[in-house]
C-alpha cells in the first residue's frame, strides 16, 4: 500500500525520501524532528483547561509534557553539548519535578512557541559537532552528539507516547499524526 504523502508532515516525507538511502546524521535528524513535530500537534488545540488537566497521578499533563521536553532539550544541547552553566538555562537540577511545572502565565500557544525556539536552538548547536564529537557528562563521563541525538529521539518519542494517551482521554483524538 503506498503512503499518501500530500498527507504527512514535512518532517515525516523527509523520513519517507531518506529511506533508501540517507545517511545516519541526517536520518537522526529527522526521526527527532518528527518527534518533536508529533509532541508539539498533541498539544495543539487544546484549550487552556485541556492541556493542564491531570489525567494521571504524576506531574504529567500535556502543558506539562511541552514544557519538560523544551526543558530536557536545554539541558542535553545547551548544557550538555555546548557547556552552558544549568542556572544561565533556568534549570534547576535539583528539582527534577520543576521541568513539568507551569506557571500562571503559561499558555498552549507559549510553551508551543517556546519549545519550537529551543529545538531551534538545539538544531543549532548539533550544526557546530559532529556525530563523532564527544563531551563531558558528569554521570556517563563523555557522550558524543550521536549518543545524544539517539537519547533525544528515545526521550522525545515516549513522551509524544504519553501526549498521544493524554489526547486520547480528553477528546479521543490519537496517532501519529492525529
Amino acid at each position: 500500500m503506498a503512503v499518501d504523502e500530500e498527507r504527512l508532515p514535512e518532517p515525516a516525507r523527509r523520513l519517507i525520501a531518506l529511506a533508501p538511502s540517507g545517511g545516519e546524521r541526517e536520518t537522526l535528524e529527522a526521526f527527532l524532528d518528527l518527534q518533536r513535530q508529533v509532541l508539539a500537534r498533541k498539544v495543539e488545540g487544546l484549550s487552556e483547561a485541556d492541556a493542564r488537566r491531570a489525567l494521571v497521578p504524576s506531574a504529567t499533563t500535556p502543558a506539562g509534557l511541552l514544557r519538560h521536553a523544551a526543558r530536557v532539550e536545554l539541558n542535553w544541547f545547551q548544557h550538555i553539548l555546548c557547556g552552558r552553566p544549568p542556572e544561565d538555562l533556568g534549570l534547576d537540577p535539583s528539582d527534577p519535578d520543576s521541568t513539568f511545572r507551569l506557571g500562571g502565565h503559561d499558555t498552549v500557544a507559549s510553551l508551543t512557541a517556546e519549545y519550537r525556539e529551543v529545538c531551534a536552538e538545539s538544531r543549532r548547536a548539533a550544526d557546530r559537532f559532529a556525530l563523532d564529537d564527544a563531551v563531558p557528562h558528569p554521570e556517563l563521563g563523555r557522550v558524543t552528539l550521536r549518543w545524544i541525538l539517539l537519547h533525544m529521539v528515545e526521550e522525545t518519542a515516549r513522551h509524544a507516547g504519553h501526549a498521544d494517551i493524554l489526547r486520547e482521554q480528553i477528546d479521543g483524538r490519537a496517532g501519529t499524526f492525529g
